[in-house]
């Protein structure tokens, strides 16, 4: 499905720093992430990644986030945003900045 310019302008894809990752009680493969997309607060967000990367992994990690989708609820939990990733073989691949560009701050603007 194509779709046009003006549709892809909408969404805020930015840069986040994973700050903490912590599992989701009771949830087979949820994890809580608080990420820096340089805002004035950290936004909560949940993804269904547990089953491929261990938190130490993804601590300190810049990501790309798409911060401009409406907030939902997930087991009782809000989720802020979502983590982009590749899908491979049904296995996520969490698209991740380049370290050699590490100096690009949380919060820019991918385009």
């Amino acid at each position: 499905m194509e779709i046009e310019y003006e549709d892809f302008i909408k969404l805020d894809i930015r840069v986040g720093l994973i700050k903490s990752c912590e599992k989701v009680p009771k949830s087979r493969n949820l994890y809580k992430l608080m990420v820096d997309c340089g805002e004035s607060s950290l936004r909560q967000i949940l993804t269904g990644i547990s089953l491929y990367y261990p938190p130490k992994e993804l601590v300190n990690e810049k990501i790309v986030v798409l911060t401009n989708l409406k907030p939902r609820k997930i087991m009782g939990v809000e989720s802020q945003g979502m983590l982009l990733a590749a899908d491979f073989n049904n296995e996520p691949f969490l698209l991740k900045i380049d370290e050699k560009r590490s100096t690009i701050p949380p919060g820019s603007r991918i385009k």
